[in-house]
């Protein structure tokens, strides 16, 4: 498999490692061109305005719109990620963003860096807990009719899928827990719209 992760600014090694440990072929994309060839794309967490600004600048979110529009490309944000995939962000409606996925984040949720945490997460269809790193994390305040929610941390959504999209307020990639990315791979790679 190929898979994108965007590498404008953020965590996307920690990403791409994980790929590479899991047999996919990690690519890193700065440029629309970068995205042919590709099954998925990853954006990982950084600075929401700055990722959505360059994505604009560069035209690599029209490009990923029409790979998700024509149904053969899947995408997961995670943290800042997440925020660029949003349709709606209320307190910064004019930030950025791909605006593909019918959820609506509220940005630093939980506090600034200093009040970053870990949790062990419930996550729908995986058998044991999920050790979740939130830094700066965002909230899905909420979810379209469309949208699955997979994980709560009390009563906040954390993370949701919507098709091939897939958001988490958190950082898998920095865990050393793979399952997540393993749930991405089959989503880019086996999707049954059921």
């Amino acid at each position: 498999m190929r898979i994108g992760v965007l590498a404008l600014q953020g965590a996307f090694r920690e990403h791409k490692q994980t790929l590479e440990r899991l047999g996919a072929e990690a690519v890193e994309v700065r440029k629309p061109e970068h995205l042919a060839g590709l099954q998925g794309l990853i954006v990982p967490g950084g600075e929401s305005t700055t990722i959505g600004k360059l994505a604009r600048e560069y035209g690599i979110d029209a490009a990923v719109a029409r790979r998700v529009e024509a149904g053969d490309f899947a995408v997961w944000g995670t943290c800042a990620g997440a925020i660029w995939l949003a349709r709606e962000i209320p307190h910064y409606p004019e930030q950025p963003r791909l605006g593909l996925m019918d959820i609506a984040v509220e940005r630093n949720a939980f506090g600034r860096q200093v009040a970053s945490f870990e949790e062990d997460l419930e996550v729908k269809g995986l058998d044991k807990p999920f050790h979740a790193v939130f830094i700066r994390a965002p909230a899905i305040t909420r979810a379209g009719p469309g949208v699955e929610v997979l994980a709560y941390h009390g009563k906040d959504i954390v993370l949701a899928r919507q098709g091939r999209l897939l958001a988490s307020s958190f950082h898998p990639e920095l865990t050393g827990d793979f399952r997540l990315h393993r749930l991405f791979l089959d989503l880019a790679n086996n999707f049954v719209t059921s």
